[in-house]
């Protein structure tokens, strides 16, 4: 059950990511975050540290897709600017 779940989170979030759709690539990081609990699980089961550390630098990566596609954008300034607003 363990390894359907990294499969189905995994692939559907990088298939997301990767596509022409906004509305997809914006659910991406969310798809991937949960996934993350299975491969923490089975890095700590398998007793794989190098695979756990791993596990925690994607969840990082997911939790930075999600503040940008879904959070900061909601972060206003008092003048109605967005928070993270930036050009480049």
């Amino acid at each position: 059950m363990t390894q359907l779940a990294l499969a189905v989170f995994g692939l559907t979030a990088l298939w997301l990511s990767m596509g022409r759709n906004p509305t997809g690539r914006k659910w991406a990081p969310l798809v991937g975050l949960c996934g993350q609990p299975a491969w923490l699980w089975f890095a700590y089961s398998a007793q794989a540290w190098g695979l756990f550390v791993l596990s925690l630098a994607y969840t990082g990566v997911y939790l930075r897709g999600v503040w940008l596609h879904w959070l900061a954008r909601s972060c206003k300034t008092a003048s109605g600017s967005h928070f993270n607003a930036r050009s480049d």
